[in-house]
């Protein structure tokens, strides 16, 4: 019979051979596609370590920069001209020990100025709440040594704020200058702190505080305060004031009209500072420059806070370290 007489004939169909070839182009695909992505994957982390690596080079280059401008400022600050000038040396924020408005920093600036011939006058210009009585004290002890020893005038011009300490400080001076909007005075001294011993009640916490020494938890915050102590803090507190009374006597001589509120605390307008013998005149630094001092040119003394101090706080370690301040036991003195 024919070929042709079988209506429905087999359909080809492939052998193994022929299947395992037809498999081997799929596999062969699969493993290219595999390869190509880790090529890509591979040539972005190269591409993202490469751009770290240049923004890091980048970054210690900046900071390279910084440290060397800053350098550069100093040494212009270091050999500033010595002709006549009014040397500047400013007075602001807190005064304590941590910050720009320390005795240490501010005594250094006001010897360079001092002992610099050029400097006709030292001008010190205040804007602060007030401080530490102790850094004041130190200021105002070196002002007056300086003083004797290299004769000079020494002006306080008072800008926003001139209290507390910072009065202490300016009392050193042989004239005090003022804006009529200033706000002067506070001659006294706090003591503040927290007491937490109600709130441990109520939360059912007890405290354990175990001391060698009858006074040594004096004002722990913890702890209820004792009439004793209590009255010991006020005897200090009140020594202290008597010792900044003193120093305002001392500076401001018969130029203070006393009264029972001038040293109680309370602060005035810069114009009613001037009429009760706080201050002396109306003026600002330009105008002490120009006409008291006759030397117009100001030359600044103040100390600089260097970069590491900058970087500190503004990642936060000041904001640590007011904490740390705000629970410790002893309240601060201002």
């Amino acid at each position: 019979m024919s070929s042709y007489d079988n209506p429905d004939p087999a359909e080809p169909t492939l052998g193994p051979m022929a299947a395992r070839a037809s498999a081997a182009p799929v596999a062969a695909s699969v493993d290219g596609s595999v390869i190509e992505q880790f090529a890509r994957d591979y040539l972005k982390e190269k591409r993202s370590e490469r751009r770290w690596r240049v923004f890091t080079r980048l970054l210690w280059l900046a900071l390279f920069g910084l440290i060397v401008w800053t350098l550069i400022q100093q040494q212009k600050h270091a050999v500033a001209p010595s002709g006549p000038h009014t040397a500047l040396v400013e007075v602001r924020g807190e005064i304590a020990d941590d910050t720009l408005a320390s005795a240490e920093g501010l005594n250094a600036a006001l010897r360079r100025a001092f002992e610099d011939a050029g400097a006709q006058a030292i001008v010190l210009r205040i804007n602060s709440p007030g401080g530490s009585p102790v850094q004041a004290g130190l200021i105002n002890d070196e002002i007056k040594r300086l003083k004797v020893k290299h004769p000079k005038p020494v002006y306080a011009v008072c800008e926003e704020l001139c209290a507390s300490a910072a009065y202490y400080i300016a009392a050193a001076a042989d004239e005090i200058y003022v804006d009529k909007a200033s706000i002067v005075g506070s001659i006294g001294v706090l003591m503040d702190g927290f007491g937490f011993t109600g709130t441990m009640d109520k939360l059912g916490i007890e405290r354990r505080l175990i001391t060698a020494g009858d006074n040594k938890g004096l004002l722990d915050p913890f702890s209820p305060l004792s009439d004793a102590h209590r009255a010991y803090a006020q005897a200090m507190v009140q020594q202290i004031h008597q010792q900044f009374i003193k120093v305002v006597k001392d500076g401001r001589g018969a130029r203070l009209k006393e009264t029972p509120d001038t040293f109680s605390g309370l602060f005035w307008s810069g114009e009613s500072a001037v009429q009760n013998g706080l201050a002396d005149k109306l003026g600002s630094l330009d105008y002490v420059a120009r006409e008291v001092v006759k030397a117009e040119e100001v030359i600044d003394y103040t100390p600089e806070e260097n970069i590491a101090e900058r970087l500190a706080k503004r990642f936060g370690a000041a904001i640590g370290a007011g904490a740390v301040k705000a629970l410790g036991g002893i309240g601060s003195l201002r």
